[in-house]
């Protein structure tokens, strides 16, 4: 899963569970949609990236540097991973917002593509919540 900094889904997918988070990196990056803007210049996508120590490695800054993001991560083995712990906890809540589906805590569907369309409806309801809170 993909959020912004107030934890709204921005692109989720689903994988197997013995496929490395990394691996999933730059699809998820790939779906992330447009982000309008009212005034100045149209900024088309986020400028941020905060992830995992994981995925630090040359090929992905390199890929990230390609899209124009930053990558904002703790270096493995130079910086502690408590630094980002600080934003971690908006992805944490995100995802628990989601599994507060109770179709989603246990995967039932035996297809994946039955999960995803139910995981894209929990994060579009998670969208409505939130931006229903914001309107009032």
């Amino acid at each position: 899963m993909l959020s912004d900094a107030q934890g709204i889904p921005l692109a989720v997918a689903v994988s197997g569970a013995n496929m490395h988070d990394c691996l999933a990196l730059k699809p998820l990056i790939r779906g992330i949609p447009a982000v309008p803007s009212r005034r100045g210049p149209r900024r088309r996508r986020p400028v941020k990236l905060r992830a995992d120590k994981a995925c630090f490695s040359a090929e992905h800054l390199a890929w990230l540097r390609e899209r124009g993001l930053v990558a904002r991560n703790a270096r493995p083995g130079i910086e502690p991973g408590k630094r980002l712990g600080w934003h971690r906890w908006n992805i944490e809540r995100s995802i628990a917002w989601l599994f507060g589906y109770r179709r989603l805590t246990v995967r039932y569907e035996r297809k994946g593509s039955h999960f995803l369309a139910f995981l894209g409806l929990a994060a579009a309801l998670t969208c409505y919540k939130k931006l229903a809170k914001l309107a009032t």
